[in-house]
Formats: C-alpha cells, sequence, structure tokens
C-alpha cells in the first residue's frame, strides 16, 4: 500500500530532488484514508431493498419481510457492470430508513432471515461483497441511522441496537472502503405498531463521537460519509453537480448530519475551513433511488450523464452514481447501457494529452527545479511548483504547430493542501494572449470545457492562492463532439417544438413505439397522451446522437386554474399557495389514473409539498379523495412526482398540501394527470 503521510513524503520524493526544498503544507491536509479514497474517483451506488418491491422511495416500517422476494438476484451481475464502466468501488444500501435489512441480523426479525428469498437462508451482504472482490472492488455500506420500523427508535436502546448492527456488518464481511450514515432521521413511522411522529436532535441522539469510534476500531482503513464526514461531506444535492467553487476544506464542527441550512451554507467547504472534508457527489441514473416501472424511460441521456462527470469528478469531487436495481435483482438494461455508454466517452475524451507532445516552459528557474515533466507522467506524487516568494505562477507550453483542443484538466497535489484559488487559460495570438477558459478552485482535479480552439502556443496562469501552487498533473484535450438529442419544449395548447444548439444538424421524432420517423421542420400538435421519441442527425457524417423518450400527458388546452403558471408547461415558473391547495378545471371528463406534481424549481426553494391529498370531482362541488401520502426525499431531490391510482373520472382534480417540508406556504411549478 502506498504511505502518503507527510514525512514518507520527504523522505521518499525529495531524495530524488535535493536542490529544492519541499513546500510547507497549508493546512488543513488529508490523512491517508482519505487521499487513497479521492483516487478511486468514481464508484456505485445500489439501492436495493424493500423498497424495491412497495415501489417506494422511503418505506413507512410497516411493510412485511415477505415482499422481499426477487427472482433472479445476482450481486455478480451488479459487479460485472460497474466493473465494465469503469467504477472502483460499490456501496449497497444494508438498511434504509424502513429499517429492513440485507443480512441475517441476529438483533431483528424484519431482515432478509424472514423473507422467501433464498428460503430465509440468505446474506446479501455476503454475496454482494464476494461479486464485489470477484471483480476487483471496493465493498462499501450504506446504513440509515433513521428506522421506522424499530420500536425503541428515539430512546437510547435504538442507539445499542444501531452499533449492534454496525458490529455485524463491520466484523464479519472484510475490508469496507466507505461508511455511508444517511442525514435524514426523524419523523412518522410504523415504530413497532405505534404510527406516530417521532423526531429527535440530529445533533446529540446518535452519539455520533462514539459511533464513529466504533467504525474507526472495526475498519480503520474505511471513510466516513455524512453531511459533517468526519472524511467524506455530502456535495449538497442530488442533481449531480459540484460547484464551481469547491472547498475540500470545511468547519466539520459546525456541521451536523441533516442540519437544514447545511446544503444552501456548507456544502461547498470553505476556503479557510478547519478540516478536511472533500465533498462527494451522488446522483441516480434515474429521477429516483429505488426501481420504479414507470421510470425506465427516464435513465438519464449519454450528454447528461456526460455533464454530470463534468460538473463532478471535474469540480473537486468524487462521483457516487447509484443503480437502482429492478425487482428481478438485476440492474436494468437501459441504466447497463447508459453507464458504459458514459465509460466508452469519458475514454474517448481523455484518451491523448496533447501536452505530451509540447515544449514546456515554466516562470521562473525555481520553477525549472521542479521538472516540468512531473506535470504530464501520470505520477499524482510528483509536482511542480514555484519559489517561495514567486508571484510569477504560470507556465507556457508549444506545441510546435496549430493545435485543436476544447478541454483543460489540472490537478493539485493535495497532500500539501488546496491552494488555487483563480486561474486562467490563454492562447496566443499576433498581438498578445487572449483568455479561452479561467476557474477557480482546483483541488484533486479540475476539468473545464470551452469551444473549440486551435492555437500552437497556450498559457496558463494561477491568479490567486492560499500559497504558492503546487500542481501535480495538467492536461490538455481534444474531446470529439458528443451529439445530443433535441430540447423538448412543449405550450399549454399542446404545441411541441424541437430545438437544437447546432443549427447544422437534423432533428427527428417519432410517436408511439411503433411511429414513423419523422424529420421536423417546424412546431407541431400533440394533443393526447403519447410517448414521444427524439434524435439528432449529422447530415454530413450520418452520426446520430442518442434517442430520447419523454412521455407527454394529454395537452392542457382547456385546463383552467387559479394562476397559470401551474399549468403552462414550464416547471420553472411556479405559484404559491395561501390555502396550501389548487383546483384545475380539466375542461372536460377524463379518465385519470394518476396526477403529477413538479416542486418549485428557483434557487431558493420553498414549500417543497411533503405530505399531500389528492381529490377528483365530476361537478366541482362533490369530492372524493383518492390518494393520500408523502413525496418522500423531495427536499433533496425536487424532481417530478409520479402518484398513480385506480381509474377514476373527473373533470376537476384538487391537491392539497397537509405539510410542506419547510412549513412555508405550499409552492406548485406544474401539476398534470397521467391517463390510463
Amino acid at each position: 500500500m502506498k504511505k502518503y503521510f507527510y514525512s514518507v513524503i520527504l523522505l521518499g520524493f525529495w531524495a530524488c530532488q535535493p536542490k529544492v526544498a519541499p513546500p510547507e503544507p497549508v493546512l488543513p491536509i488529508p490523512d491517508e484514508r482519505q487521499i487513497l479514497w479521492q483516487e478511486l474517483e468514481y464508484y456505485g451506488f445500489i439501492h436495493f431493498n424493500m423498497n424495491t418491491f412497495s415501489d417506494r422511495e422511503w418505506g413507512f416500517g410497516d411493510e412485511s419481510p415477505e415482499q422481499f422476494n426477487p427472482t433472479e438476484l445476482d450481486a455478480r451481475q451488479w459487479a460485472k457492470v460497474a466493473s465494465e464502466a469503469g467504477m472502483k468501488g460499490l456501496i449497497l444500501t444494508a438498511k434504509h430508513h424502513d429499517g429492513f435489512v440485507l443480512w441475517p441480523s441476529a438483533y431483528t426479525e424484519h431482515s432478509v432471515k424472514n423473507s422467501p428469498w433464498r428460503n430465509g437462508e440468505g446474506d446479501l451482504i455476503q454475496e454482494f461483497v464476494d461479486a464485489c472482490r470477484e471483480f476487483g472492488l471496493k465493498p462499501g455500506i450504506y446504513y440509515s441511522p433513521w428506522d421506522r420500523n424499530h420500536p425503541d427508535y428515539g430512546k437510547p436502546e435504538y442507539i445499542t441496537y444501531m452499533r449492534n448492527q454496525l458490529t455485524e456488518l463491520l466484523s464479519n464481511y472484510g475490508e469496507i472502503f466507505e461508511v455511508w450514515f444517511d442525514g435524514a432521521n426523524g419523523g412518522d413511522g410504523w415504530y413497532g405498531g405505534a404510527n406516530e411522529t417521532l423526531r429527535v436532535d440530529k445533533l446529540t441522539y446518535y452519539d455520533w463521537p462514539n459511533t464513529h469510534a466504533l467504525v474507526r476500531e472495526l475498519q480503520p482503513n474505511a471513510v466516513l460519509f455524512s453531511d459533517a464526514g468526519p472524511d467524506v461531506r455530502w456535495v449538497g444535492n442530488e442533481s449531480g453537480f459540484a460547484y464551481e467553487t469547491t472547498w475540500s476544506n470545511l468547519f466539520r464542527d459546525s456541521v451536523y448530519a441533516g442540519m437544514p441550512e447545511y446544503a444552501q451554507e456548507w456544502s461547498d467547504g470553505q476556503e479557510n475551513g478547519s478540516h478536511w472534508v472533500p465533498a462527494e457527489t451522488n446522483v441516480s441514473t434515474r429521477p429516483g433511488w429505488y426501481y420504479h416501472t414507470y421510470e425506465d424511460h427516464k435513465v438519464k441521456t449519454l450528454d447528461q450523464l456526460v455533464g454530470i462527470y463534468y460538473e463532478s469528478i471535474g469540480r473537486n469531487t468524487s462521483l457516487l452514481i447509484n443503480f437502482p436495481v429492478d425487482t428481478r435483482g438485476l440492474i436494468h438494461e437501459q441504466d447497463e447501457e447508459a453507464v458504459l455508454a458514459l465509460a466508452t466517452k469519458i475514454e474517448e475524451d481523455f484518451a491523448y494529452n496533447l501536452l505530451g507532445a509540447s515544449e514546456i516552459k515554466a516562470s521562473s528557474e525555481r520553477g525549472k527545479s521542479y521538472e516540468t515533466d512531473n506535470l504530464i507522467d501520470q505520477d499524482y506524487e510528483s509536482y511542480w511548483t514555484v519559489p517561495d516568494n514567486s508571484s510569477d505562477w504560470e507556465l507556457t507550453f508549444d506545441f510546435g504547430k496549430e493545435t485543436t483542443f476544447n478541454r483543460l484538466l489540472i490537478q493539485e497535489y493535495t497532500p500539501l493542501g488546496q491552494r488555487v484559488k483563480s486561474f486562467v487559460l490563454e492562447k496566443e495570438l499576433d498581438n498578445g494572449w487572449e483568455p479561452i477558459a479561467d476557474g477557480t478552485t482546483v483541488g484533486y482535479k479540475r476539468i473545464l470545457r470551452f469551444p473549440e480552439q486551435r492555437a500552437e502556443r497556450i498559457r496558463l496562469r494561477f491568479l490567486d492562492a492560499k500559497a504558492i501552487p503546487v500542481i501535480s498533473e495538467i492536461g490538455i484535450y481534444d474531446a470529439p463532439a458528443l451529439l445530443i438529442p433535441p430540447k423538448i419544449s412543449r405550450e399549454k395548447s399542446g404545441i411541441v417544438t424541437l430545438t437544437s444548439p447546432d443549427e447544422d444538424l437534423e432533428l427527428y421524432y417519432s410517436l408511439g413505439a411503433d411511429g414513423d420517423e419523422i424529420p421536423y421542420s417546424q412546431p407541431f400538435q400533440i394533443d393526447e397522451a403519447v410517448s414521444l421519441t427524439t434524435f439528432s442527425k449529422d447530415p454530413g457524417s450520418g452520426e446520430t446522437s442518442q434517442k430520447s423518450v419523454v412521455t407527454l400527458g394529454k395537452s392542457k388546452a382547456l385546463w383552467e386554474s387559479a394562476d397559470e403558471k401551474i399549468i403552462d408547461e414550464n416547471p420553472q415558473t411556479y405559484w404559491t399557495s395561501e390555502n396550501n391547495s389548487i383546483e384545475i378545471n380539466l375542461g372536460e371528463e377524463l379518465d385519470i389514473s394518476g396526477f403529477t406534481y413538479y416542486p418549485m424549481q428557483a434557487r431558493y426553494p420553498s414549500g417543497f409539498i411533503s405530505k399531500y391529498e389528492f381529490q377528483v370531482s365530476r361537478d366541482g362541488k362533490l369530492w372524493k379523495k383518492v390518494s393520500e401520502g408523502e413525496f418522500s426525499n423531495i427536499q433533496n431531490n425536487p424532481v417530478q412526482q409520479e402518484i398513480r391510482f385506480d381509474v377514476e373520472k373527473a373533470r376537476f382534480i384538487r391537491l392539497t398540501a397537509i405539510q410542506t417540508v419547510d412549513n412555508q406556504a405550499a409552492t406548485f411549478a406544474e401539476v398534470g394527470i397521467i391517463t390510463p
């Protein structure tokens, strides 16, 4: 195993370069386990548990173990897909909020040991870690501190129960690389039949210092994840992006798991943070974390996944991509296809570092003592820097001929701390230097995408830093263009428009599963619910984009409501209801089998509905309640919510917020119906 302690770094590296004293570290700096974790960069999440079979995001805790019965479960398939996608590890949801556990725990009956799967003799954790090791992946464990099933939740006895289960998980299955604690905890639940709401002090209830100490004792090499770390922190959203400025430093002692203001105030780190707690970006291949059949056509497209890669790994975080394993117990074919396409694209984008054929010149004599070849040797432990008293921090790259490029990759040598605060990439013109792209923080890895450029000489300047830059790797790449499907927009009238950022592409669409491929020339009308497939084509090469499939509901042309923003087919607009309810006149009597709710999409959202009631009426006077429940995880994953029920006839619908996430007035971005 590589040794990363600072003293070892100095002895090893500087023995080879005795002319130059090493730079002083800028605190805080990572420990050994954090550096090894960051080098993984990219690994997978497996959300597979009771929720897969109850068709929920968050189970209530009253589910029967008999519901857990996958028909073709194959953990080797999970590991094979992850390995082929270039992932370095997998994390499995050993226990989610409903309390059901995937191993035969001695401390609960709410377990696979009482399920039909493997005749009650199965241990999915064992199958999972065996599969990971067979395919060269590091296994990790997700454990929800919240338990909506356990009768002692909220009492001191539950903490003993939780630690007993953690001891089972972390003692019996070999080395675990990451232990993932969810920040969602406390609320209503079954709780052994009490059916009540239990709130806990998230800061003190779990006695995190002693719980963390237990994990350290059992798994000394594992990193611990939560909002507050202590080793790895949440990026603050579940959409797959980190921030333009992302510090690995955090005022860790001011943060705790589940704190309401974490995402807005703490998740991007702090320049002068007291502890090294790098961020992890987590996102699912689908809108939800668990498998739902109705999301089969909502697997993220290649261009969406590529964007996620650049805005997570390319912004100083690791990337944790979730697979919602289906009721068979397999990663669905469409999710597999999506991540394998991503792996192929990323390999193409970074196939060749153009700097390998360039002449590199540093800005100072001291810079020459740190070999500039270190910048392109693919060895993270070697680096280039400048004198302590220098303020001239730049590198010039001469390709020797005009060269095409569109990507910049930079890595800081983080064992000496995160330093860079801003930088700019420039190209040389006849009359001087012209900026191409710029950025703020770098950290472990920063990647910038920009329009295709041509130049013979380019220059990278570090404009501001906490101390002299210490740069491990730099890359310039010419990534092949990615054809993306057209953007679809629809008006309330039912008019559909397709657009593309590239005017030279031909656009096509088809209606229904077997519809003909129609060249797009002008907006077209869609009145009834239909599946719309679109793609782009390069007329020169004949190359086509990935196909995008969306389900469009019935046209809202006849609909009327208190505010048009609710039914304008634009989720970026929203309306706030003073009485937490909205009524819509559909303009005609329809058979409906469900409804959709899009939460507010503004930068500082409020009024997300967490508990709802949905009613229908044929005359606007006599109302019938047809559905009630919760929108689980809507605060962290504010995507369109879909609720289905038995077919009802209705001309009027009413959606009421029984409770909102922040107890503010309910907001509605878009409301729709599902027809049979």
